[in-house]
């Protein structure tokens, strides 16, 4: 008998259509979308059909590139201008054709009836409002309220969706909170005019397994309340296993199969989809040298803000202590995780160690030399030496500049490379090491996926052949086979050129498969520290129990 991947794998109609008995409120037939290149057109989808009922949870996985943010985005109408909708591409929502509709009735589609939360929320957000005037915005842009109750009704967004001490941060700009606090802040705004379909692109991409459990869990209890349907984007199987009922798996552009989602993960049929489903970062950091040196040495570092709180007449100033007194030590060739919830202090502290923000206190030294007192200037000559890869790789890449020259700008700031030839060819070297094509140097990073920008920015950081990569959730927008890649990349750079990591990161299975030792970090203090597989294998506290329980194991 012939498998389905020999004859048909994905036709236009769901496998489960018999036993449905009212029409799709979205009905998508032969999505296709083509992008204006340098040297012609890429086929970023390819006649993509798909159907979601009411009530339910479709997701769509596949690769960086595959061509699912790019599909969703044709539903919301938010391609650029450089991409062309086939004329036989059809978008039904409730009966009628929305890639008919003129661009004021996609305007009031968007963000009222079909809302989208984005995978990268700091490139979403507007630094230069607060974040309580944004989702004010959101709501009266289609809602006849008074800004009071818009206030009220953020306030109550903020609540849901559990932001510590919501009163303040609607005062806050972006930029104040963390990774994924601002993502949660994207997910109120999402859900802020109680959309009929929520599009959400790797929601929980910035998100420690703990919260990525509650944030699943209160999309799907409001979807239960308000018969909302969800199509949900993301790279982490262990989340379509557990919120979908139907899913598409796309490669190049195309559905490659479907299915429902038992059915599917029972009895994968194309070769593509059982590949992404044996996915898992495997493998363990080789031991250290006994005598490895330390390279970077904090002892007593401490970092606070100042929050603002109450009226404009009268604010009320509350320190928040981010880091307190913290110590840690990282050897030549280690890898040292950095493992906590969000907002626990993991990026502020790892900033703090490579003054990239300022400190209140403390000692910190690299290679045996005293930084904690240096300026911009003084730490100037240590930059090509000490390199960070940030979390979110569209807000870290100039939009402006090309992908050339972006890597480039790093060789000639530090004035490595005989002349251009030889610097274009170490940024053709970097970017190969990375895992991307050395033909993309004139093209910019809005036309790649976030998994591709997460590639570049890391392919910029080891052009400068550094001693020391600070990598702050390197592989949070990758999807599990690339971040397998990324992970023997890491290793392969390692062993090649004797670098050191501090790896900060709430994927517990990828800090298992990479560090040597784990720092485990609460609201701002350690609480627990040793050797990676001893602390995973047995925590001591009771927040490290649940932290790990909450990655190893399905957390519903």
């Amino acid at each position: 008998m012939a498998t389905i991947e020999s004859t048909v794998t994905a036709p236009e109609e769901r496998r489960d259509r018999q036993t449905k008995d009212t029409r799709p409120i979205i009905d998508a037939r032969k999505i296709a979308v083509t992008f204006k290149v340098e040297n012609g057109t890429v086929e970023a989808v390819k006649d993509v059909s798909f159907q979601l009922y009411r009530g339910e949870t479709i997701a769509i996985v596949g690769e960086s590139g595959s061509g699912k943010s790019v599909t969703a985005r044709t539903v919301m109408g938010l391609l650029s201008k450089r991409a062309t909708i086939a004329s036989h591409s059809r978008i039904e929502y409730d009966g009628r054709d929305v890639l008919k509709f003129s661009a004021r009735q996609r305007r009031a589609l968007r963000g009222d009836r079909i809302s989208m939360i984005f995978q990268e929320p700091m490139s979403s957000l507007n630094p230069v409002y607060t974040i309580g005037s944004q989702i004010i915005e959101a709501i009266r842009a289609h809602r006849r309220m008074s800004r009071r109750a818009a206030a009220e009704r953020a306030l109550e967004l903020l609540r849901h969706v559990q932001i510590p001490d919501p009163e303040a941060r609607l005062n806050q700009y972006p930029h104040q909170l963390s990774g994924g606090q601002r993502q949660r802040v994207m997910i109120a705004m999402a859900l802020a005019n109680d959309p009929d379909v929520l599009i959400a692109d790797e929601p929980t991409t910035a998100l420690d397994v703990t919260v990525q459990a509650q944030i699943l869990n209160l999309i799907r209890k409001l979807q239960q309340e308000l018969g909302m349907a969800v199509i949900l984007i993301t790279h982490d199987l262990t989340v379509v296993r557990q919120f979908s009922d139907y899913v598409y798996v796309m490669q190049l552009g195309e559905v490659k199969e479907h299915n429902t989602t038992e059915a599917l993960f029972a009895n994968p049929q194309h070769a593509y989809t059982r590949r992404l489903l044996a996915s898992e970062p495997s493998g363990r950091a080789k031991p250290l040298p006994d005598n490895s040196p330390v390279m970077l040495d904090g002892r007593n570092v401490r970092v606070s803000f100042m929050l603002k709180k109450g009226g404009f007449f009268r604010p009320e100033l509350k320190e928040l202590v981010a880091v307190d007194s913290l110590s840690l030590n990282l050897r030549r060739h280690e890898t040292l995780g950095l493992v906590g919830e969000s907002g626990s202090g993991k990026t502020t502290f790892g900033q703090a160690l490579i003054r990239l923000i300022n400190t209140d206190g403390g000692e910190i030294r690299f290679d045996g030399e005293p930084i904690h007192n240096k300026d911009r200037k003084g730490m100037r000559p240590l930059r090509s030496k000490i390199q960070i890869v940030f979390q979110d790789p569209f807000s870290s890449l100039n939009p402006r500049m090309s992908i050339g020259q972006i890597i480039e700008e790093g060789l000639i700031v530090n004035g490595i490379g005989a002349n251009r030839k030889d610097r274009l060819a170490r940024v053709e070297d970097a970017l190969l090491s990375a895992g991307m094509p050395a033909n993309i140097l004139s093209r910019f990073p809005h036309e790649f996926s976030g998994g591709q920008r997460q590639r570049i920015a890391i392919a910029r950081a080891i052009a400068l052949e550094p001693e020391f990569i600070l990598l702050d959730e390197p592989t949070s927008a990758l999807d599990l086979s690339v971040q397998a890649q990324i992970i023997e990349l890491l290793r392969k750079l390692q062993d090649e050129r004797g670098l050191s990591y501090l790896f900060i990161s709430h994927d517990l299975k990828v800090v298992r498969a990479l560090c040597h030792r784990v720092v485990v970090m609460q609201h701002g203090k350690i609480v627990e520290e040793g050797p990676v597989n001893e602390i995973l294998s047995n925590p001591k506290t009771a927040y490290t129990e649940r932290l790990v329980r909450a990655a190893f194991e399905v957390a519903a």
